[in-house]
């Protein structure tokens, strides 16, 4: 908008008259100014740099980020969602790497997506359809294996060919599991209160938590205790004595952490995929028809038709505050987009440390941001074939390959894995969960060919010598040759290869050091503890500024959470 100042400036005889027609400083949209004196031009045309004005911009297109615009938008508000690449679904998204096969190039299964998310949003009648995984495939060096499959009284038979004490023990641990998870699934949709200011609904929410504690029987208090404190791997010790199923079930205490199976704090991290259900049942994981990228778009398609707006290739440099207040975005084009809130997807210390002018926040808000732990532990390698593994132990195709084939033989060979990235090296011999989608859902791959999934733990961020560019392809052989000792036909049916490093993740899908969840998963930062004691309650030292991402309580994993209950949180300020 030109200001009166620069009317007189370049026209004084006229420019005084002019002033009256123009309002300073205040934005009008996108309009073309065009004044004639005497059939001649006055001013060339000039366009403004402004947007329309939104009532929320979300900075992400992520699964959270778009279930968050989905909630602003079906509540009647104007929302932008605004994704720096190409494709939506941030980490939750399916591309085609090679011709004819697409890949869930990050996550690969589903299972904590909400209940009411799903329901409420409509998800099925928007094109999400969940595929159930069938078990959990453990191959052993000594040409045994460990099979264990949805039906509960195959997978005790098979636990009792190993243990017989097990088998038995198995049943109970499934049972007491189940109540802690009946126990801590309300708190996943809960707003964590702030126990320093206690208001009056803090108080109610932990006077629930305390009274539902108090009501379980004294063996689960005690189980949540040590679950909240111990290791997987101690946990598990007090249950089970077959090495292969303690390794197996204690890689769920690892993931998207810096831990080993013996850290304390893992148990919860186990508890936390446990609670993973598919139709009410816990322990239930899935496949999503066409890669996890179609979660990403059915609630794309659900916010769309609640009128909000989606735009791809729209890179931000920075968030707009006046007068400590959020305003808006500007883009790393120049374009300057005006909104009354702004709700970031994007990680903690993104959107704080990077997005944010200096200044903006407090030095010790910034410190308690700087001491959020990331620390990436993991890597992708994801593989086109032209056949399916074949696997010593248990030759040719069957229903083992249909569900996790997880390469954790014991629990020695689990922490040594651990080992070798505690001094800054990747694995050696990695710790692999491994799917193979195209079995249960064709249309990822071309007939007769497959898309192969391997994640693998340890990839530190932080490497001791080199860089993930110069070691990105060595890290994908150590993962091949790995798997080979198992499946060993698996190089010579491999037709592609895509190697996701942390630094890929950080870099490509802004995942903050590769951290898969948006900030590792440890007691001290939980509930009100994530990512700021004092700030867990999606709103930000910036006022109109929310935090809707993984960085947010419940944490990571393909869940939608932090995005619904940021947006109940906008919602209720707006009401105010």
């Amino acid at each position: 908008m030109l200001s009166e100042d620069c009317i007189k400036a370049e026209h004084p005889k006229t420019g005084f008259a002019l002033s009256k027609l123009l309002t300073r400083g205040r934005a009008v949209g996108r309009i073309s100014l065009h004044f004639q004196i005497a059939g001649k031009s006055l001013f060339p045309r000039q366009r403004s740099v402004m947007s329309p004005h939104y009532d929320a911009i979300v900075i992400g297109g992520g699964h959270n980020g778009l279930v968050n615009a989905a909630y602003l938008a079906r509540a009647g508000k104007k929302v932008l969602v605004l994704e720096r690449r190409h494709v939506l679904g941030g980490a939750t998204v399916t591309e085609e790497v090679f011709p004819g096969f697409k890949f869930s190039v990050c996550s690969y299964v589903v299972s904590l997506l909400r209940p009411e998310i799903i329901r409420e949003l409509d998800l099925a009648r928007h094109g999400m359809e969940i595929l159930p995984l069938d078990g959990t495939f453990t191959p052993l060096p000594n040409g045994d294996y460990l099979w264990r499959v949805n039906d509960h009284a195959k997978t005790r038979r098979e636990i009792a060919r190993h243990s017989p004490l097990d088998a038995e023990a198995y049943e109970e641990f499934g049972k007491a599991m189940h109540e802690l998870c009946k126990f801590v699934k309300p708190i996943l949709s809960m707003t964590p209160p702030n126990p320093a200011r206690l208001s009056l609904d803090d108080l109610k929410k932990l006077l629930f938590l305390g009274r539902r504690f108090r009501r379980l029987p004294d063996r689960d208090r005690y189980n949540h205790l040590q679950l909240m404190t111990m290791s997987a791997g101690d946990f598990l010790d007090q249950w089970f004595e077959t090495d292969a199923l303690k390794a197996t079930m204690s890689a769920s205490g690892i993931i998207g952490t810096f831990l080993g199976i013996r850290s304390p704090g893992t148990a919860y991290v186990l508890l936390h995929h446990y609670m993973g259900e598919i139709d009410g049942a816990f322990r239930s994981w899935g496949f999503s028809r066409g890669g996890t990228g179609a979660i990403s778009n059915a609630i794309a398609a659900a916010a769309r038709e609640a009128g909000a707006q989606i735009r791809t290739n729209a890179p931000i440099a920075r968030i707009l505050v006046t007068n400590g207040r959020a305003a808006g975005v500007a883009l790393e084009n120049g374009e300057e987009i005006r909104a009354r809130v702004v709700s970031s997807s994007v990680d903690a210390n993104r959107t704080f440390l990077k997005l944010l002018e200096p200044g903006s926040l407090s030095e010790e808000f910034v410190e308690k941001v700087r001491q959020y732990k990331f620390r990436g532990s993991s890597g992708k390698v994801n593989l086109a074939l032209d056949a399916l593994p074949d696997f010593t132990c248990l030759p040719g195709r069957g229903r083992h390959l249909r569900g996790a084939i997880s390469i954790s033989p014991s629990m020695e060979y689990m922490e040594r894995a651990y080992d070798d990235a505690k001094y800054g090296d990747y694995s050696r011999r990695p710790y692999l969960d491994i799917v193979i989608p195209s079995l249960t859902d064709p249309s990822v791959a071309p007939p007769g060919k497959h898309v192969m999934s391997c994640f693998a733990q340890y990839a530190p961020y932080h490497l001791c010598e080199g860089t993930w560019d110069e070691k990105r392809e060595a890290f994908g052989d150590c993962v091949i040759e790995t798997l080979a000792e198992y499946a060993p036909n698996i190089k010579n049916i491999i037709v592609g290869r895509q190697v996701v490093t942390p630094l890929d993740l950080e870099r490509e899908f802004g995942l903050t050091e590769g951290n898969i969840f948006q900030g590792e998963l440890t007691l001290e930062q939980l509930f009100f503890l994530r990512p700021v004691a004092g700030w867990a309650q999606y709103r930000t030292p910036v006022k109109g500024l929310y935090l809707s991402g993984s960085s947010a309580h419940p944490g990571g994993g393909i869940m939608g959470a932090p995005g619904k209950l940021a947006a109940e949180a906008i919602l209720k300020d707006w009401k105010r």
